[in-house]
């Protein structure tokens, strides 16, 4: 299986979660609602989940093993740091420039 596009969603400034993202696979399966979580001085993904009645949460959909998973989160992350970037970027440019 074959990750063929990645959009990330909306970004968040506050907060462990940092992004909302959808993986697209062969170009034919959309999963929605992966979040970007940056905790323990690390970045990894949350799953789309629901809530159990007990409160607990289970994934809706989760990968079968480590290699995709690492494959997964790889792609998320580098995908989620380079909107960051450009967003970063855009936002420097639209700077007002200050008169000296």
């Amino acid at each position: 299986m074959e990750i063929t596009d990645i959009k990330i969603r909306k970004l968040f400034d506050e907060g462990p979660m940092k992004a909302v993202v959808s993986v697209t696979f062969d170009g034919q399966l959309a999963l929605h609602d992966i979040k970007v979580i940056n905790a323990r001085d690390r970045f990894f993904i949350v799953m789309p989940n629901r809530k159990n009645p007990d409160g607990t949460y289970r994934d809706i959909v989760h990968p079968i093993n480590a290699r995709f998973r690492a494959e997964l989160e790889n792609s998320v992350i580098a995908a989620y740091e380079e909107e960051l970037a450009k967003v970063q970027i855009e936002t420097l440019s639209a700077a007002p420039m200050s008169a000296e």
